[in-house]
């Protein structure tokens, strides 16, 4: 005896169809899972013994096989024990209900109750898109299968529930976007807060504005954090296409809040400076994406950079470049995107104190080079602003005068991005950060004045081909919040002071 279910899968941020076969055929009793299953997916088999004989149903004393098609493709996770379930009520004839256009989804508990899995909602995207008219999903997941249009998707609970629904009996209400709410910005924290610091103020609604890296460098307490946690505040809204992919990598990492549906705030990550390469890059036995994906299309903060690992710090080289990691395994290679703001933050010694003003740095020469050496030079010319960050002066934090608020700065931005958005339409470029070389010129014209101010700072300052693009590209954000269309010397010069902070620490102190 024969039958045929549909499920999904998952390789990299795609999902991809997988057809659950069941056989049972004479012999001695026995149940394979065949076609490349995982640990979790082969452990499937007990869970669903059990589901089967608690949830009063007779589990065939046969020569059971399932194949899982393709063959070819690992499948991993406890995804597939709902569909294994159904696949043997209808080989052996405990369900009779057409199937051919639905799928399924989910992981059961040994009572027959359907609990959450990971990666939900690109797998309903690839079932929509393989022509698949109905979805089954557990019912903790429904907020995200909800996202979807073009797609029928129901929340399930448990087995009896849905066979209920299978054969006529009382339906399951499918899942509607107008349930489930999207998340808001209302706990992010304002720049209304920050007392002080206008040029790093400034220099954070630059790298906002064209989605530059930002490297903040100044004394403990001297408010690096805090403007690092107020970036989201001031960042332009999120397209539906990057909401939608930054909702699929967090669905993967099962990092998406039960009741909410389409990702709307732009991701922060900000991670220990203890996490390994593959946390931070994306990996494991079980290839999961890192900080650098879950912070896809918003921002990753490294706060005391220099304590990261040498190899963790490294490993953010390509990704900053290309915008995209891939993660190669004997069994598969995966890709998953990256595009995001590296903001990090450090002090210019390791006692912290090194050029303060009031307070004297007790570092000897050697130890606070070794200290900055930690940052390799290829790293830092991948950020794009240098941003000194002072001590705040007692007069500032006692003022009453009521600081910019996010709301403002933001307005800015967006007017920003607009102009970006226009000059960008029908490409892949998405900010002036992500400008490819090859289209420099024809998307920053300069005046003959600011291009001799750049050749007088490339010779002077010795700077490297990426360094000299990533001014030319800085240099476009602030004309873009000028509203100009040509870069003129302000321009040019504001982008090179973001350039200059490298040579009094990296080699003053060297």
């Amino acid at each position: 005896m024969f039958s045929s279910l549909n499920s999904m899968g998952l390789s990299g941020i795609d999902g991809f169809m997988v057809k659950v076969e069941a056989d049972l055929s004479q012999g001695l009793p026995g149940f394979d899972v065949v076609g490349l299953p995982g640990a979790a997916v082969r452990e499937s088999r007990g869970r669903v013994r059990a589901a089967l004989k608690n949830g009063g149903f007779t589990y065939p004393v046969s020569r059971i096989t399932i194949n899982l098609a393709p063959a070819d493709i690992r499948k991993e996770g406890s995804v597939y024990d709902l569909p294994l379930l159904l696949a043997l009520l209808k080989v052996s004839d405990q369900l009779r209900a057409d199937l051919s256009d639905c799928a399924f989804i989910g992981e059961l508990s040994l009572d027959g109750e359907v609990r959450p899995v990971t990666g939900v909602l690109p797998m309903v995207i690839a079932a929509r898109d393989n022509g698949i008219k109905h979805v089954f999903i557990p019912a903790d997941n429904a907020a995200e299968g909800a996202v979807v249009d073009g797609v029928t998707v129901y929340p399930v609970k448990t087995v009896t529930e849905l066979l209920l629904h299978l054969q006529g009996g009382e339906p399951i209400t499918p899942v509607s976007s107008d349930d489930y709410h999207a998340e808001t910005d209302e706990h992010v924290p304002d720049f209304a807060d920050v007392k002080g610091q206008a040029a790093a103020r400034r220099a954070m609604e630059v790298a906002a504005a064209g989605g530059h890296n930002i490297l903040l460098i100044g004394p403990p307490g001297s408010g690096k954090s805090m403007l690092a946690k107020r970036l989201p505040s001031i960042l332009p809204d999120m397209t539906p296409a990057e909401a939608l992919e930054a909702t699929k990598i967090h669905s993967i990492a099962g990092e998406l809040h039960k009741n909410a549906g389409l990702l709307t705030v732009r991701p922060f990550r900000s991670p220990h400076h203890t996490i390994s390469v593959a946390g931070l890059a994306g990996g494991g036995t079980t290839p999961k994406p890192g900080e650098v994906s879950l912070a896809h299309h918003g921002v990753l903060f490294l706060d005391e950079l220099p304590e990261f690992s040498r190899t963790a710090m490294e490993s953010l080289r390509q990704p900053l470049e290309d915008h995209r990691v891939t993660i190669s395994r004997v069994s598969a290679t995966l890709s998953y995107p990256c595009s995001f703001m590296l903001v990090a933050a450090m002090n210019p010694c390791p006692c912290g104190f090194y050029g303060h003003p009031t307070r004297k740095c007790t570092c000897s020469p050697t130890a606070a080079q070794h200290y900055l050496s930690r940052i390799s030079g290829p790293l830092l010319d991948r950020v794009d602003l240098h941003i000194e960050v002072p001590p705040v002066e007692f007069e500032q934090l006692t003022s009453k005068s009521a600081s910019e608020s996010s709301a403002s700065i933001r307005a800015r931005v967006n007017a920003a991005r607009a102009i970006q958005n226009k000059r960008f339409a029908g490409t892949d470029v998405i900010s002036n950060a992500t400008i490819p070389a090859g289209k420099l010129q024809e998307w920053c014209p300069m005046t003959e004045a600011a291009k001799t101010l750049l050749q007088n700072a490339f010779d002077r300052m010795g700077l490297s081909a990426r360094a000299y693009d990533r001014i030319v590209k800085v240099a476009r954000t602030v004309a873009d919040l000028d509203a100009a269309d040509v870069i003129d010397v302000p321009h040019i010069a504001e982008a090179i002071q973001y350039r200059s902070l490298d040579r009094k620490y990296w080699q003053e102190r060297g």
